[in-house]
């Protein structure tokens, strides 16, 4: 795939130009009047790409590299910074397909619990349910009023310009997902931060994230297929994306791979750029009888990642460390750089790279074992990785008000974390099952019944996500005694968190175009058509449900749990992070 054509990059900035509408830009500035939180997630939410803008600038493909960080630069300029004001942030930058997020987590939580006294910005994305979520400082979101002071700081930066001159091509702000970028490291530089984790939003390479000239430690973790529209459709493709992070004198690190092709991609970007190590952290088997604070076997690969880079990051020559605690202050030295990111050599526009070139006869040196893979663990980082938090990942919640239902939560959405997410519900079921239903306060439960609420978005595949979802619940490995051979019944639904077809303002997704409701059905017949392929199906009959709301799928299954009192129901809902957020949204409301 080459991302070095032009022909489509006027119909993109067309459309980019009619959406956004940049002539009412003051107009805009003006509407808001009290400038508090409310109004902040109502102007975040217009700068949202709607479902039309998105699949025309998906099918036109991503703009090259270069054009991208010319623009992503100029934003940051308009914003009153420099490239080079990023390093301060002292970053920790993660990519991935899956787990990056978790490994974010855990990262965060590994520094609070080495020097609980320093200051941690962390961003991730999305949010679940407050925008705020995405921007935390100390493992906090940022309070209505501190969000809301700064988004409107940086939304007049915005319109001021900050002495760059404006650019007609572009629009005055950039994009919902870029700004909240901005606005992140606007809010660590003005905290002044000790330490900074970024997640990548999609990709890395061209992700607004990818600023910051000099971060300390770069990672990535487990790679799969997701985003192909903007990443390619070949594995080597979305590597060539995700290594796209690596940067000159910066220790990059990545795991085993279940691609081993991905390995090479990864080691032919940091060898471009000239990354000062590369290193292929393992699994650590000092993990391996350690409950981790986030469920999941899977967790144990995001966690030895995590424990690589915070032990890279606190090694760093510009961390200072006094002798009994860690000053995570940057030190202003030669090995940082200070060159803006459209200055440095940029890797190539990802394409698929031939064995021949990635296994290239130069090689970058590894960092040493006991510093990426330590083994014992020190108290420090032991608690560190049994106290992270992270909503919505692989999550056990039991309902507030009715004792016998259990919501299972995991915003798993491609096929391999569907297929992790399958792993840890069966496991959950396999101890119930195993404790004979519960407890001495479970005991008088004769069933459990299994429910899946399930839907997907931009535009993957229902058919194969269930499909990896239910291949891992139909199988036993030597750890399990019983398999999940189907559940009792499978709820579709739209995105649409209340009954009244209303969002929480910032649950709304201008992405998601009418056309949703009538998905449903089509989620229903490739529900169907899985199901009618899987072996042993008239063990049991699955009851399929299809509802217009998140809020009238959770009203259904207490309805049924009050017409059969001696169950206990175990729900599991997946396939979207946004389904998570609303479902969350509920459960919390009520």
């Amino acid at each position: 795939m080459n991302l070095s054509r032009q022909a489509f990059r006027p119909s993109h900035l067309q459309l980019t130009r009619q959406y956004y509408k940049r002539c009412d830009h003051k107009k805009m500035s003006c509407e808001y009047k009290n400038r508090d939180y409310e109004e902040a997630v109502i102007a975040l939410n217009r700068l949202q790409s709607n479902a039309n803008v998105l699949a025309s600038i998906q099918a036109a493909g991503p703009l090259p590299s270069k054009e991208v960080f010319a623009s992503t630069n100029y934003y940051l300029r308009r914003a009153g910074y420099r490239p080079q004001d990023l390093n301060e942030l002292n970053a920790i930058h993660i990519s991935g397909t899956k787990g990056k997020g978790s490994t974010s987590a855990f990262c965060y939580s590994l520094l609070n619990d080495i020097n609980p006294s320093s200051k941690i910005g962390l961003f991730t994305s999305p949010h679940l349910v407050a925008v705020r979520e995405r921007i935390q400082i100390n493992g906090k979101p940022l309070s209505e009023g501190k969000f809301a002071e700064y988004f409107w700081q940086v939304w007049d930066r915005f319109d001021d310009g900050q002495g760059e001159p404006l650019q007609p091509e572009l629009p005055i702000r950039p994009a919902y997902f870029r700004y909240l970028v901005y606005l992140a490291y606007h809010v660590f530089l003005a905290e002044r931060v000790d330490a900074s984790i970024f997640e990548v939003g999609i990709g890395g390479l061209l992700d607004a994230t990818n600023l910051i000239p000099s971060p300390i430690v770069t990672g990535v973790t487990s790679l799969g297929f997701d985003h192909v529209q903007l990443l390619g459709h070949s594995i080597l493709e979305i590597a060539g994306h995700k290594g796209g992070i690596f940067k000159p004198g910066v220790p990059a690190l990545t795991v085993a791979q279940y691609y081993p092709e991905t390995l090479e991609v990864l080691k032919a970007r940091a060898l471009e750029v000239k990354a000062s190590s590369f290193t292929t952290v393992p699994k650590n088997t000092a993990l391996d009888d350690i409950q981790l604070g986030l469920a999941g076997e899977h967790q144990k690969l995001n966690a030895s990642l995590a424990i690589a880079l915070v032990n890279t990051f606190l090694g760093s020559p510009r961390i200072r460390k006094t002798c009994k605690e860690m000053d995570l202050t940057l030190i202003k030295d030669e090995t940082a750089t200070n060159k803006p990111m459209a200055e440095l050599k940029l890797p190539s526009d990802p394409s698929p790279i031939s064995s021949s070139s990635a296994s290239s006869s130069l090689s970058l040196p590894q960092l040493p074992a006991e510093l990426v893979s330590p083994n014992p663990l020190s108290t420090e980082i032991l608690r560190g990785l049994q106290n992270v938090e992270f909503s919505g990942r692989c999550q056990k919640i039991l309902d507030r008000k009715i004792k016998n239902l259990y919501w299972y939560i995991d915003g798993a959405h491609t096929i391999e974390s569907m297929k992790f997410c399958g792993n840890w519900f069966k496991t959950e079921i396999n101890q119930l099952s195993t404790q004979g239903i519960g407890d001495n306060n479970n005991q008088n439960y004769r069933k459990i019944n299994k429910v899946l609420i399930f839907n997907c978005t931009n535009g993957r595949s229902p058919q194969d996500l269930l499909k990896s979802l239910l291949d891992a619940l139909g199988s036993v490995s030597e750890k399990e005694t019983l398999s999940i051979e189907s559940f009792d019944c499978a709820i579709f639904t739209p995105n649409i968190t209340y009954m009244n077809q209303t969002y929480k303002p910032d649950l709304k997704s201008v992405a998601s175009d009418t056309k949703e409701k009538s998905d449903i059905s089509e989620n229903l017949k490739n529900w169907n058509k899985v199901w009618n392929q899987l072996p042993n199906l008239h063990l049991r009959d699955t009851k399929i449900k299809v509802t217009s709301s998140i809020e009238e799928s959770i009203n259904q299954i207490k309805n049924s749990i009050a017409t059969e009192p001696n169950s206990i129901y175990c729900v599991l809902v997946t396939g979207s992070l946004h389904l998570i957020g609303g479902v969350i949204e509920i459960l919390e409301s009520n």
